[in-house]
């Protein structure tokens, strides 16, 4: 695991609790209408009666219950593309293969002269005009056969960067509710990156997006499983990512959350926590966010937007 990153302000609260003329980061609030305080209202109490939760680090449960107003700001600090790390992954990959793939280019011609001009011999007793046709349809059958495809393993980055996009819409709407996302962040002295990690009043939360097919199972043992694939090391890793984002923050009242936003499989229950990581279907994640209890503030999520912009470079 990464060492952390030494930071003299590490076990200090955000700055301006004791540095008054410390210059603050700009935000832009917008008043409430009538409409939206109705909105925020309704969703307040419904948050109260049914809210989803995410795991402290002690192991304990943050309840997403409050009743403390959000004011909405919005904070632009975009460091990253969305998708744009497994997107160049997928590029480079596909460069290489193809490269591997021309290098053979006269054999495989050969292969299709081949294949055409055999057909032709074997149906030279139809005439003429079958023969030809005959020999074509066969040199393109091969040849389609043998056309280039990127392997399986490239398009999975591909897949994963398409993922990654759609999440990143999902989270769009967060903007109007004091909520601020960054894609793509690469973690210091590391390859690794952070797919999302968001903001906002209900705190930090590194999203970490998957797209599987079929269903998500939990077995007895509180082991989440996809098929025959056992997902406790992806679970691992999105947790280590999390503490990898906290340590380079650097700022002791913060912990920052793990999720796993699932795309195409269904997820037990519509939702579940394994290793303190909250895994639920993508299209949940922003109400998960939305539901938390607010914990932070409009300056306080700007500096932190901010200090991420600063600290963080895009992974491509």
């Amino acid at each position: 695991m990464a060492q952390p990153i030494p930071d003299p302000d590490r076990d200090r609260p955000f700055p301006w609790e004791h540095d008054h003329d410390l210059e603050q980061p700009g935000v832009t609030i917008r008043p409430l209408s009538h409409a939206d305080l109705a909105a925020l209202l309704a969703h307040l109490e419904q948050a109260q009666q049914d809210a989803p939760v995410w795991p402290a680090r002690d192991g304990s449960h943050r309840s997403a219950r409050s009743s403390a107003p959000v004011v909405a700001v919005r904070v632009r600090a975009t460091v990253g593309r969305p998708g744009g790390s497994a997107d160049a992954e997928y590029r480079l990959r596909r460069a290489a293969e193809r490269a591997r793939w021309a290098r053979t280019l006269p054999v495989r011609l050969a292969g299709v002269l081949a294949a055409g001009a055999g057909v032709a011999v074997l149906t030279g007793q139809l005439g003429p005009r079958l023969v030809v046709a005959a020999g074509a349809l066969a040199a393109g059958g091969v040849g389609w056969a043998l056309r280039f495809r990127p392997s399986q393993e490239t398009r999975a980055w591909q897949r994963g960067a398409a993922g990654e996009r759609r999440t990143a819409r999902l989270l769009q709407p967060l903007e109007r509710h004091g909520w601020t996302v960054l894609h793509d962040l690469a973690i210091p002295r590391s390859r690794a990156n952070i797919d999302c990690l968001a903001i906002g009043p209900g705190g930090v939360v590194v999203i970490d997006s998957k797209r599987y097919r079929g269903r998500l199972r939990l077995d007895g043992y509180g082991n989440l499983w996809h098929g025959r694939h056992l997902l406790t090391t992806s679970l691992r890793a999105a947790r280590w990512e999390a503490d990898q984002a906290d340590e380079v923050l650097g700022v002791a009242d913060i912990d920052v959350a793990a999720v796993v936003a699932v795309h195409g499989a269904s997820v037990p229950w519509g939702g579940v926590t394994v290793d303190g990581v909250t895994v639920l279907p993508a299209g949940r994640v922003p109400d998960l966010l939305r539901a938390q209890p607010a914990v932070l503030g409009p300056e306080q999520v700007a500096w932190l937007a901010d200090r991420v912009r600063v600290r963080f470079r895009p992974a491509a």
